[in-house]
Formats: structure tokens, C-alpha cells, sequence
């Protein structure tokens, strides 16, 4: 065995790297907290005068011993501060109170309070009762304090009828933060270095790093095949998702020698009667050598296609650029392709006549409009040139294409045209301009983040008729599209792949 192969080399590199990643961790929790916080701990509790309770003895003059209700009386010395890395202003608490905090002493009443200490002389004005400062029982009111990172401030507070050491809790949040309870560290309480998940994780990453080098170091020196497969292969169905499919062919062609892949898109809804039917005659002997894309579900008629989810597409409406308009709301979408808006004024826009450039029965991209957007089919078609209404009844101008770039230069050529398409092409595309719906801007990024609610969008299907043929090139390119570099060709055309962690999540 070559223990020196450019292999092992690799995996020892990548075990060093696994260790110094971790310690870059240890720093980077330890210097750079990531977290708006506000920290809190109690520096003193302690009664004034006798507390028999807790077998105190102590004397007391002036106004501690002839003030009412001083029995059981204590003093609690409370430290509030900014300890993370960042700035907290007054918005960044949630209470809808006036106030931003509230400090709970267990048992006991408040008799006073006082603000003894602070980093900084600005910071007292905010101590009002305009502002929230105030007690009620044994609850106190903590208004809004603006704290840069380090400042603190503290609260004296006297208190009667409880025991020392009762529990004091401080309440409240901060957007994208927390309050938390701290301490600080005295010459026999030192705070530990990282917190206990940053140990655990560190160790589990350390030791799964050296024992991935192991097994390579030591494994045998015949590793299996990649997976390339020869063969022929035609993929059909969404001309929307073809050009990822073309570019993951070439590179597939170009990495497994023996191998041809042909892509033939010419509608979702073709595609995938056409794997059906052709599945019928090769049942006898073998599953096609036919993988049909599909922008959303096959229909239910056609038990024996087996599905792949591949990626989260996301679709847009486009208008000619004459038309000013950014943003329709889905209410009005609608009364355009149901033919109640004949003209574009209608919705504020300029004097045009509505001319509405579809895509035929085929279409995925069409079918996902219609059951995201419309809720129903569109209407009939009145005309072949998209330019001249053949039916003198209709009331507005529409036609059917055959292809995503077919409807994208159209709608680019005629004034008064709105389309659909996917985004990816569609934000390429001169002489027109993509729509947002309801306020929501069609954006894959705001998708992935969970803070975009756009609607027009679906999964994109890979389906064979049946299970294909273990090591066969629809198995092998299969699996190079959805788990193996064909990610990076999904990602490039703007989609989101389906086997990533967000990814599983959208297309489940």
C-alpha cells in the first residue's frame, strides 16, 4: 500500500484542517458572540438588621429601624449590562410595554429603589416614570436603556417581608437576542472557557475528522467506480427546466466516456404521456431509456412513473416594458385571464388592449399558473398571431406557444403583453419586466430564507416509467442531477436543488 498517494495526503490534510477549524470555533464564540444580550446578576442580597429566619443577629438605627414594614428588610444590589458585541437601542426590546424589562423578587415587596451606578451620565435620563420606571409589589419596571456593547448600569433595591436569597429573575427579550442570567468570575469561581455544547461539538467534529482519515488512510487501494454508465439516454418534458438538463448532460458526456444523453423538451404534460406510453411497450423486457421532466405532479392515470424531486422552480409573470406597471395584486391577475381587464388603464396602466401570450395545454410552466395563480383554467384562444383576434367575440387577445423563449420574445414585441415564464430566463430577457404579485417580489434568495410567501413556484419532477435498472445511465444521471455535481448546474440556472437541507425542506 503507497502510503504517500495523493489520496491519503488529502485526508490527513483534511483532518488537520478539521482540528484548526475547530479551535477557529472556540475563538470565534469567544470573541465574536453573534447575539444582541442583555446579561444580569444579583451582587448583593442581604438583610439590614436582625433576620432571625436565617439565624442573623444584627442591630439597626434611625430611619431602617422606625420606618413601617422594615421587618425582614434587605437590600438587593442588581447589575444589568450589555454583554455581547453588539449595540442594543430602545427598539430592539419586544415588550409592548412602555418598559423594556421586569425583574420578579419571590416573596418579597419593594420599598425603594435606586440607580446607584452607571457607565455612562446619559444613561439616568431614561430612569422616568414617562418611560416605565416604576414598582408594583414585587415587581419592577426596568425602562428602555440604550446599552453600547459593555455598558451596564446598576439598581439598589429595598425590599421587606422575605428571606435573603430568594429568587430574583429578570424578564423580557430583544430582537434577535436574549436576556440571560451571568456571573462574574471571583479567584475561586472561574467562568469556563467555552460553554459545554461547544466542547461536545468540537470533540465529535475532531475525532469524525481523524476517523474519516483512518478509514481512507486504510482502506483498500481499489476504490469502486464513480458511477458512470454508457448508454443512450433521452430526456423530454419541461422546456422551462431543459437548459439545466442540457448543461448537465454535456458535463455528464464529457466525464463518462461511452455515454449520450439527448434532450428533447417539449412540455411537461408531453413528456410525460409519452414516457407512459413508450413504458407500455418496454415493459416486457425493460424500463425505457426515458426520463421525462415535469414542472409539478404527474397526472393520477399513470401509476407506473416513479418520481424524482429535483429542484424548487420559481415562475414570473413578465409585461412588455411600455406597460410602467411592477406589481399586481392576484385578484386582478385573474380578472386579466378570466377577460373581464380588456385594457390596461383599467389597473392604472397606459391606454393598451390587454393581450395575454400563454403557453399551450403541454406546458408544466402553464399547468403550475393555472393551480397556483388562476385556480382554474384560462380562457379560450382567440388568436393564432398573438397580433390579430381571429374570434370577434372574445374579448381580449389571446394566443398559445409552444415554448418558454417563444412566449418571452413575443411578450417582449408586443405592447400591451403580459406572459409567464420561468424567472431565471425570464430576468434575462430584454424588452420586458418581471411582475411582483401581492408585494412579494418572485426571489429565489427571499424563498430560501423562509421570507417570501410568492406563490408562483413549484417542484420540478424527474420521472422513469418504474424503478430504473441498477447501473444503468438513467440511474447514473439520475443520480448525478439530484445528489452529485448537478447540483451546482440547479443552483447556476437559479434554482434551489432539492437534496440540500433547505431544499428538502421546500420540496417536501
Amino acid at each position: 500500500m503507497e502510503w504517500l498517494s495523493a489520496e491519503n495526503i488529502v485526508a490527513v490534510g483534511t483532518a488537520v484542517l478539521g482540528i484548526v477549524a475547530s479551535a477557529g470555533i472556540f475563538w470565534y464564540e469567544r470573541r465574536v458572540p453573534r447575539r444582541k444580550r442583555i446579561g444580569y446578576r444579583v451582587q448583593m442580597d442581604s438583610p439590614i438588621g436582625d433576620d432571625a429566619r436565617a439565624g442573623r443577629i444584627g442591630r439597626r438605627l434611625g430611619l431602617f429601624d422606625e420606618a413601617p414594614d422594615m421587618a425582614g428588610a434587605t437590600l438587593v444590589l442588581l447589575r444589568i449590562e450589555n454583554d455581547g458585541s453588539q449595540g442594543i437601542g430602545r427598539d430592539d426590546y419586544t415588550s409592548p410595554e412602555p418598559h423594556g424589562l421586569t425583574a420578579v423578587f419571590t416573596d418579597r415587596m419593594i420599598r425603594g429603589v435606586s440607580v446607584t451606578q452607571t457607565d455612562s451620565d446619559h444613561l439616568m435620563a431614561h430612569f422616568t416614570a414617562e418611560r416605565g420606571f416604576g414598582y408594583t409589589g414585587s415587581t419592577l419596571r426596568i425602562p428602555r436603556v440604550p446599552l453600547n456593547h459593555g455598558e451596564h448600569f446598576k439598581l439598589l433595591v429595598l425590599l421587606s417581608g422575605g428571606d435573603v436569597g430568594r429568587d430574583i429573575k429578570v424578564i423580557g427579550g430583544l430582537h434577535d437576542g436574549e436576556v440571560h442570567s451571568n456571573r462574574s468570575a471571583t479567584p475561586d469561581d472561574v467562568t469556563p472557557l467555552f460553554s459545554r455544547a461547544s466542547r461536545l461539538i468540537t470533540i465529535m467534529l475532531t475525532l469524525s475528522v481523524l476517523t474519516l482519515a483512518t478509514i481512507v488512510v486504510a482502506r483498500d487501494d481499489n476504490p469502486p467506480p464513480i458511477g458512470c454508465a454508457k448508454g443512450s439516454l433521452q430526456v423530454i418534458g419541461s422546456t422551462a427546466f431543459a437548459p439545466v438538463m442540457q448543461d448537465a448532460a454535456r458535463t455528464y458526456e464529457k466525464q463518462c466516456e461511452g455515454s449520450s444523453i439527448t434532450v428533447d423538451a417539449h412540455g411537461s404534460t408531453a413528456g410525460v404521456r409519452e414516457l407512459d406510453s413508450a413504458g407500455v411497450v418496454w415493459s416486457k423486457k425493460s424500463s425505457p431509456p426515458v426520463v421525462a421532466l415535469s414542472d409539478g405532479p404527474k397526472p393520477a392515470d399513470m401509476p407506473e412513473l416513479k418520481e424524482n424531486r429535483v429542484a424548487l422552480v420559481v415562475f414570473a409573470l413578465v409585461v412588455n416594458d411600455d406597460l410602467k406597471l411592477t406589481d399586481l395584486s392576484t385578484a386582478d391577475v385573474r380578472r386579466l385571464y378570466r377577460g373581464e381587464i380588456t385594457d390596461w388603464k383599467q389597473l392604472g396602466g397606459p391606454d393598451l388592449p390587454v393581450k395575454l401570450v400563454s403557453r399551450d395545454a403541454n406546458s408544466g410552466t402553464r399547468q403550475v399558473f393555472q393551480r397556483r395563480i388562476l385556480g382554474r383554467g384560462e380562457i379560450a384562444n382567440s388568436s393564432v398571431d398573438c397580433v390579430h383576434k381571429d374570434d370577434p367575440t372574445a374579448k381580449v387577445i389571446r394566443c398559445e406557444l409552444d415554448s418558454t423563449d417563444q412566449v418571452l420574445s413575443e411578450v417582449a414585441e408586443l405592447k400591451g403583453a403580459i406572459g409567464y415564464a420561468e424567472l431565471n430566463v425570464a430576468a434575462g430577457a430584454k424588452g420586458l419586466h418581471v411582475l411582483s404579485l401581492d408585494h412579494n417580489a418572485p426571489s429565489v434568495e427571499a424563498i430560501e430564507r423562509g421570507a417570501s410567501p410568492y406563490p408562483y413556484r413549484e417542484i420540478e419532477y424527474a420521472y422513469t416509467y418504474g424503478q430504473p435498472v441498477s447501473g444503468s445511465l438513467a440511474s447514473s444521471f439520475l443520480a448525478y442531477v439530484m445528489k452529485g455535481s448537478g447540483e451546482d448546474e440547479i443552483r447556476a440556472h437559479g434554482h434551489v436543488p432539492c437534496y440540500t437541507p433547505v431544499g428538502m425542506k421546500l420540496c417536501a
